[in-house]
């Protein structure tokens, strides 16, 4: 199977300090900081990256699943929010929330939903994020 890979590097203490990360596969090179991961600076942050593969993941699974089932996707958007909480042990990733529309010709909602609750408990990335609380509101367009 597949491995990627990532790669990242932090200069500095944690207020301060500064990063850089990048894709393996070259599509993506940009900044984090502590202002961009816990306030609102520029860059991007470690959560922000968990939503992209969450959302990509979860669109490429429910078109994967109805494709399998015999349905034509035209579209399946996704965003992903990713709830990043401070409690007694430190920072924790709490729950993610799935926001999906997807354009699927003659398909019934019923079915719709049984694929997206299908891709949202079988995609990859929800099975690494198990830990968290993962709400999916799924609308059929």
């Amino acid at each position: 199977m597949a491995v990627r890979k990532a790669n990242a590097q932090w200069q500095g203490g944690l207020k301060e300090g500064k990063g850089n990360l990048s894709l393996g596969s070259g599509a993506f090179e940009g900044s984090y900081s502590f202002l961009s991961r816990f306030e609102e600076g520029n860059g991007t942050n470690p959560e922000e990256l968990i939503a992209a593969a969450h959302a990509a993941c979860f669109s490429m699974a429910l078109s994967a699943g109805l494709e399998q089932a015999g349905y034509q996707p035209e579209s399946v958007k996704t965003e992903a929010q990713v709830k990043l909480v401070q409690n007694d042990s430190g920072f924790t990733i709490t729950q993610v929330d799935l926001m999906s529309e997807a354009k699927i010709p003659n398909i019934s909602e019923e079915d719709f939903q049984q694929h997206a609750k299908g891709a949202k408990e079988n995609c990859p990335v929800s099975k690494v994020l198990a830990g968290a609380e993962i709400t999916l509101d799924a609308k059929l367009v």
